[in-house]
C-alpha cells in the first residue's frame, strides 16, 4: 500500500517594521516545541491548488485578510524527520508587503528576523531560506519597491535596502543607480518634507519588472 503523505503550506510573510525586517510568527501553546516561534501554515484541501491554499492560509491562519501581499513559492521541503509527529511535505510560500498591519488573529504578532533563533519544526531554515530569496530579489528585481507605500523618496527606498541588506549604503550611489535604472522608478512632479531637511522628490514604482544592471550587494 502506497503511504499518503500530508502536504502542508507554511507562509514566510516579510515586511518591514519599526526600521527592522520582521517576520509574522506566532508562539506555539502545545507540544512538540511548545512555546517556540511559529510560521503560519496548514493543510491544503482536497480541492485545493498550491495559490489557493496559500492564499487561504494568509487570510484565516495568518490574519491578513485582503492585504497587499506579494506571495509567490519559495521551496517544498520533505526530508522524512521535519516534523516528529509524521511524515509531512511543506511547500513554503514568501510573502513581500510594505508595513503590513497587525495580525487580525490574536496569536500572531510581528517579531525581527535577526531576534528569531529558536524556531519550531524547520521554520528557522525556512524563514532563513525566505529571507535571502528577499536579499537577492532586491538585486535584480523593483521588488524593493513592494516594501514602499504607493509614493516614496529615494531615501525611504535606500532605508529598504539597507534593512533587507543588513548594511550601510551610499546615498549618492544609491540614489544615481535607482534613478538611472530604466523603468524601476517613476516621478510623481510631488515633493515631501518627511524625510527632514530639504523638499525630496516622492516616486511610484515603474513598469520594469527586472532591473538593468542589477543592484548588486557587493
Amino acid at each position: 500500500m502506497i503511504p499518503r503523505i500530508p502536504v502542508s503550506v507554511d507562509l514566510v510573510v516579510l515586511t518591514v517594521r519599526s526600521q527592522e525586517l520582521s517576520a509574522l510568527v506566532w508562539r506555539r501553546d502545545n507540544p512538540p516545541y511548545e512555546g517556540r516561534w511559529a510560521l503560519s501554515g496548514g493543510f491544503i484541501q482536497l480541492e485545493e491548488d498550491l495559490p489557493a491554499a496559500a492564499g487561504r492560509v494568509l487570510a484565516e491562519r495568518a490574519g491578513l485578510p485582503g492585504a497587499p501581499v506579494h506571495l509567490e513559492q519559495l521551496q517544498t521541503y520533505g526530508y522524512p524527520d521535519r516534523d516528529p509527529r509524521q511524515r509531512v511535505v511543506s511547500v513554503a510560500y514568501l510573502g513581500l508587503a510594505p508595513d503590513l498591519p497587525a495580525s487580525t488573529e490574536a496569536h500572531m504578532s510581528w517579531q525581527p528576523v535577526a531576534s528569531l533563533t529558536d524556531m519550531a519544526f524547520d521554520h528557522r531554515r525556512i524563514m532563513l531560506d525566505g529571507v535571502e530569496r528577499a536579499r537577492a530579489k532586491l538585486e535584480y528585481t523593483s521588488l524593493g519597491a513592494a516594501f514602499c507605500p504607493s509614493e516614496f523618496t529615494v531615501a525611504e527606498l535606500r532605508r529598504v535596502y539597507e534593512i533587507v541588506w543588513g548594511r550601510l549604503l551610499d546615498p549618492r550611489n544609491f540614489h544615481r543607480k535607482v534613478t538611472k535604472t530604466e523603468g524601476f522608478l517613476m516621478p510623481t512632479g510631488h515633493t515631501t518634507t518627511r524625510d527632514g531637511g530639504r523638499p525630496a522628490m516622492l516616486h511610484r514604482r515603474g513598469p520594469a519588472v527586472l532591473l538593468h544592471p542589477p543592484m548588486l550587494r557587493v
